[in-house]
């Protein structure tokens, strides 16, 4: 559990540095460049992450059962994935209705994601690691849309004041997120019918 809680604090840390310190994170990179910064800012998250993980395999030999998850629950942990994978597909594909009108699938897949695998699992282990990233996500995706707004009120101040608008933004596409949505499904499949048995050990199925 220890390592699970490092692993978390330097993962979820590093990721977080914008939401929490955007000013100093704006001063860091003029000071060291953005090559440097991203170096280390990416080395903390890699080592976060593998401290993660081994630190939630270790904690899962070690059950502590908080709640025992009706079968209701898992067969809507399943449907929410598919959501999840649909949203972590629109993050990449450019263009699509999606990404367009949320503006940050990544984090609302990490978010659904999170929620999925809480009412799934009832143990010590899951809750700590899900549960952290519910939280991180909901803050990150209120910080992300509060930047959103200043960016656009910024826009809109310049257009006001005469200035040229040289980043327009540009219209969704249907078949950007028509293949968002069969990337989205085939992760999902992908993942519930194989991978997740491979790398968790554990079917979502049963």
């Amino acid at each position: 559990m220890t390592w699970l809680i490092i692993g978390l604090v330097l993962f979820l840390g590093a990721h977080s540095i914008r939401m929490v310190a955007d000013a100093w994170r704006t001063q860091v990179i003029a000071s060291w460049g953005e090559k440097p910064f991203k170096g280390v800012y990416t080395l903390i998250a890699l080592v976060g992450f593998y401290a993660m993980v081994t630190g939630y395999a270790e904690a899962r030999l070690q059950t502590v059962a908080l709640w025992t998850p009706p079968i209701a629950t898992r067969h809507v942990s399943v449907l929410l994935m598919l959501f999840a994978s649909v949203l972590m597909a629109a993050a990449y594909v450019p263009r699509n209705h999606l990404k367009m009108r949320m503006g940050h699938p990544m984090v609302l897949s990490v978010k659904v994601w999170a929620l999925a695998h809480l009412l799934a699992n009832g143990n010590l282990a899951d809750v700590v690691l899900f549960g952290s990233f519910l939280v991180w996500s909901v803050f990150n995706f209120k910080a992300a849309r509060a930047r959103d707004r200043a960016a656009a009120q910024e826009a809109l101040s310049l257009q006001a004041a005469g200035a040229e608008n040289t980043n327009a933004i540009p219209s969704a596409n249907t078949t950007a997120t028509l293949f968002t949505l069969l990337i989205g499904v085939a992760l999902w499949a992908l993942f519930v019918f194989y991978l997740h048995v491979q790398l968790v050990g554990v079917s979502p199925l049963g």
